[in-house]
């Protein structure tokens, strides 16, 4: 239900984040301790509202998320949580940190959710532990092919009309070829863009579940990022091996900021 629910989430929004897994399971407890859930707070005159998304640590000071999550008009307040299985309850198990700098893909558009990706900094840095772990991201010529079996997970929404999960939900995800995305997204970049999900297996990320990985082989290939709103499959995610070159030079700059004297926006 979780993935389905992420799946809505985008189209209605770009994935806004406020859904869970259609059609999944609750995943062990911390047996992701890679991922993370993004507060998203957003400060409009005297207005402000609240969404939700998923994310990933991929060191740690660093999570991986959906661009769209964070890119709002207004102020935005972000808060990362680590180590957490239910997110409604205070598990000792969780780090909370505010996010006081992210870096958005120069190239992100909300037109077709082009290059949705964006790197978060986390300052203070988490703390690894049993249940806090980095997940590694695939190299640029890394690739998985059609029919490979992956999994995603997340908080999002269970069904159309339910509410967000409390608990962690997972579903598997089967990767597609690139023709059912083609022909429904007019913004298919395949590049830069994967296709994945089949109505066969009935299961999907939904509102929510935006900005949660895609893990294949143990490995973080995919960003939820956007489906359509009546339709569950397939749906759109961010190919993070097309932007590993970017997602490197970022954390090269994350560290450089990290020295005596450097600049930064902290």
């Amino acid at each position: 239900m979780l993935l389905l629910l992420l799946i809505s989430s985008a189209f209605l929004l770009p994935w806004a984040g406020a859904g869970r897994i259609i059609g999944g399971k609750e995943v062990k407890r911390h047996s992701r301790p890679y991922m993370a859930y993004l507060n998203i707070q957003v400060f409009i005159q005297i207005s402000n509202r609240t969404s939700r998304c998923g994310g990933f640590l991929i060191r740690p000071d660093a999570v991986l998320s959906a661009a769209h999550c964070v890119a709002k008009e207004g102020r935005v307040r972000v808060t990362v949580i680590l180590g957490a299985h239910n997110i409604r309850a205070r598990e000792r198990s969780q780090q909370r940190i505010r996010v006081r700098d992210w870096v958005i893909h120069p190239k992100y558009s909300p037109a077709g959710f082009k290059n949705d990706i964006v790197i978060l900094k986390l300052k203070p840095r988490a703390r690894i532990n049993k249940n806090v772990q980095p997940i590694s991201i695939p190299r640029s010529n890394e690739h998985v092919r059609a029919g490979t079996k992956c999994e995603v997970a997340g908080w999002g929404v269970m069904s159309w009309t339910g509410h967000p999960s409390d608990v962690m939900m997972e579903a598997e995800q089967e990767v597609q070829n690139e023709k059912p995305c083609k022909q429904l997204f007019r913004n298919y970049q395949r590049r830069s863009m994967m296709c994945v999900g089949d109505e066969k297996s009935g299961k999907a990320p939904y509102n929510g579940d935006s900005g949660g990985p895609l893990v294949c082989n143990q490995k973080a290939y995919g960003i939820v990022s956007h489906g359509l709103e009546d339709n569950l499959f397939p749906k759109v995610f961010t190919r993070i091996s097309y932007f590993e070159s970017w997602i490197r030079q970022q954390l090269g700059m994350f560290a450089l900021q990290e020295l005596p004297g450097s600049p930064s926006s902290d």
